[in-house]
């Protein structure tokens, strides 16, 4: 099989997974937002069973991306599943584990002194990880650019036809240390959510997850527009268009 049918068939199946997760997201966003309404009346453990589903949900999309970088680790840094405006906002083949902690400073302003404290120390912990993971990419990069590498590149154009020899010690060597760094980054992006969660009470909980599910379906949305306002101009449809600053 040529690496292009390869990531063509990869990408295609997560595509189909990642619209149907979609679905159920902005079903979940809509049970969030109930919930906001009655969150005075509603029962400690409903909240809490409304907080397990979405993490559970989400969950599922991590464990999804990972069977797919396992097959294919450069696709999920390029992810055809997501519009070029979403692409362009990636760290390390997902969002940056540190844009939760404004999210959950506006969306639950009621936090209490121990909570703040003990959100300052998981900040600062993120913080680390992602500069320890920046280092480990700049790393893979400068070996990217390395004779070796290069030899390999040079070995995979006269394969021809865009086969790859997926036995070349090199470029698995290369694809095995990307496979790891973005299984550390989902590993962080998924614990700091969960330790975030764990430190606020139930109707906390549901408000900031509801401002993560709004910001993603935001940067979407955006994304989606950006993309076919483009299209539209190669096609000649013009317009005038000017890009829409996002506050994110």
């Amino acid at each position: 099989m040529t690496n292009g049918s390869h990531s063509g068939n990869a990408s295609n199946t997560f595509q189909a997974f990642y619209e149907g997760w979609l679905v159920r997201q902005e079903h979940f966003l809509d049970e969030l937002l109930s919930a906001q309404q009655t969150i005075d009346e509603a029962r400690d453990e409903d909240l809490r069973d409304l907080v397990s589903r979405v993490l559970f949900h989400y969950q599922q999309y991590y464990d999804e991306k990972s069977r797919l970088g396992q097959r294919d680790v450069l696709l999920v840094f390029s992810p055809t599943w997501y519009t070029s405006y979403e692409r362009s906002l990636l760290w390390i083949a997902g969002y940056k584990p540190g844009i939760v902690f404004r999210l959950v400073t506006e969306s639950v302003p009621d936090l209490s002194d121990q909570q703040r404290v003990r959100m300052a120390r998981l900040r600062e912990a993120t913080r680390v990880e992602e500069r320890a993971l920046n280092d480990k990419l700049a790393k893979i990069h400068e070996s990217m650019a390395a004779p070796p590498f290069m030899d390999a590149v040079r070995r995979y154009g006269r394969a021809g036809h865009g086969e790859i020899v997926e036995d070349d010690a090199v470029m698995k060597s290369l694809k095995s240390a990307l496979e790891t760094v973005v299984e550390n980054a989902n590993l962080l992006r998924t614990t700091m959510a969960t330790k975030l969660v764990d430190l606020l009470c139930s109707g906390q909980a549901v408000r900031f997850l509801t401002a993560v599910m709004q910001f993603q379906l935001k940067i979407r949305s955006l994304g989606l527009e950006r993309d076919a306002e483009k299209q539209r101009e190669m096609s000649g449809g013009g317009g005038g268009w000017s890009p829409i600053s996002s506050r994110w």
